[in-house]
């Protein structure tokens, strides 16, 4: 790069990915807001999660082709215009309650942040020397978390703020008088979302006339050639790498339902709304917890693989106690999921593309794609919870977790030669 990045690249990347965290873990409040306001049931209201992270499915590919046409920053541009005019789509969706329409805003938003996340991975290794860059990267990992585990907090004290009473209240109107109250509570949602959007097309203008540094193809290194490389002609031939794919798929969906559930759960569990609408928080500060855990732990006491390997036995052990506890005592144990899940990305991740030499594009855009867990995971966790309850419907994250420790005890290895096979000393970030 010609010219040396300062503080100010850092900060905008900074900002991009607190962005990304707000605005994805609003769906954690949606969820039970929109099951309300436009009269859901559970599956219906996972659909929610459905049209934000299918995005990345169908998207995964498509922004990478943006970004070699536009430019990174033009491209991050772009995305952050994307979630924009997402957010203010809410608008006549919430002034004619038309579920729909909340729903392809949502995959709008994903898709601009689908870009946002493909554009700026590349610039948190770039934006200064090698030897720190999981420094950048954990610090860009808790703007994310911090961001998740305010949103629901910010966004629930203004639209579930009276969402008990008013629960009790719909059962005593009229069908006119049910529908002004819920056409005011959809209503409620209109201030935040256009604040969303002022906010995010202003950060877009800042992108496009910042110093920002344009990334270049040489900037991103891939791991050299080998011998046994030169022999491997398409990425179906590394078996470690599309089980890592399904692994991360599994992943995002479990993540999600911990966090995407938790409100509704607790109000089945008896807990008042206006209280169990912050538990999504206490998901993302206990995730925020097993973060900074890494950040300290790895590798400097336990490698990447031993990390996956207690999270995946954490995620069983939190999933079967949630089934088997009750009250608040059960919400805290899906709380914790969250704990199980901050160390698995950064460790399924360098575990599936070690090895991949050129093909490591492809396998990263695989993985991406791999984000739809979150679409369809979810979807099966709200079909469970209608057709048994909520609280045994968690029973399908056991074997999920399984799966997990499978690949940190093994399927890892899959395909690769005792060279090839990583040493579980690289950080994870």
């Amino acid at each position: 790069m010609a010219n040396k990045p300062g503080l100010n690249p850092l900060v905008i990347i900074g900002i991009l990915f607190f962005i990304f965290g707000f605005v994805t873990w609003l769906s954690s409040v949606l969820i039970p807001y929109l099951q309300l306001a436009c009269e859901l049931n559970n599956f219906q209201s996972y659909l929610v999660a459905f049209a934000f992270y299918i995005s990345y499915f169908l998207m995964g590919i498509p922004s990478g082709w943006i970004l070699k046409k536009t430019g990174f920053k033009n491209g991050l541009a772009i995305g952050l215009l994307l979630v924009a005019a997402g957010s203010l789509l809410f608008i006549p969706a919430a002034m004619a309650r038309y579920y729909p329409l909340f729903l392809f805003g949502l995959f709008v938003q994903g898709a601009g942040l689908t870009i946002l996340q493909t554009g700026s991975n590349p610039y948190v290794a770039i934006l200064g020397p090698k030897e720190s860059a999981a420094r950048r990267i954990s610090f860009m990992g808790i703007c994310n978390g911090v961001a998740g585990a305010l949103a629901p907090v910010i966004l629930g004290a203004v639209i579930l703020n009276d969402a008990d009473a008013l629960t009790a209240r719909l059962k005593t109107l009229n069908a006119v008088q049910k529908t002004a109250e819920l056409d005011a509570l959809a209503n409620k949602v209109i201030v935040p979302y256009l604040v969303i959007t002022a906010v995010v097309f202003l950060l877009a203008i800042l992108i496009r006339l910042s110093g920002l540094p344009e990334v270049n193809e040489e900037d991103i290194e891939e791991e050299p050639a080998s011998d046994r490389l030169a022999a491997k002609t398409s990425i179906i031939q590394f078996p470690h790498l599309l089980l890592g794919v399904f692994i991360l798929f599994l992943y995002t969906g479990v993540e999600v339902i911990a966090g995407n559930s938790i409100i509704g759960y607790g109000a089945f569990q008896g807990i008042p709304i206006a209280t169990a609408k912050f538990f999504t928080s206490f998901t993302l500060i206990s995730m925020l917890g097993g973060y900074l855990i890494g950040i300290i732990c790895i590798p400097r006491f336990f490698s990447q693989e031993s990390a996956l390997k207690i999270s995946a036995v954490l995620g069983v052990v939190f999933s079967v106690a949630a089934v088997f506890t009750g009250g608040l005592s059960s919400v805290v144990f899906v709380a914790l999921l969250g704990l199980a899940n901050s160390l698995m990305w950064p460790s399924i991740w360098p575990l599936a593309i070690a090895g991949l030499g050129r093909f490591t594009k492809t396998g990263s855009s695989l993985l991406v794609m791999a984000i739809s867990g979150a679409a369809l995971l979810p979807l099966l966790y709200g079909y469970l919870a209608d057709q048994i309850d909520p609280q045994q419907a968690y029973w399908m994250a056991v074997p999920c977790y399984l799966a997990i420790g499978y690949y940190a005890v093994s399927g890892h290895k899959l395909g690769k030669t005792p060279a090839g096979q990583a040493t579980g000393k690289q950080r994870s970030g």
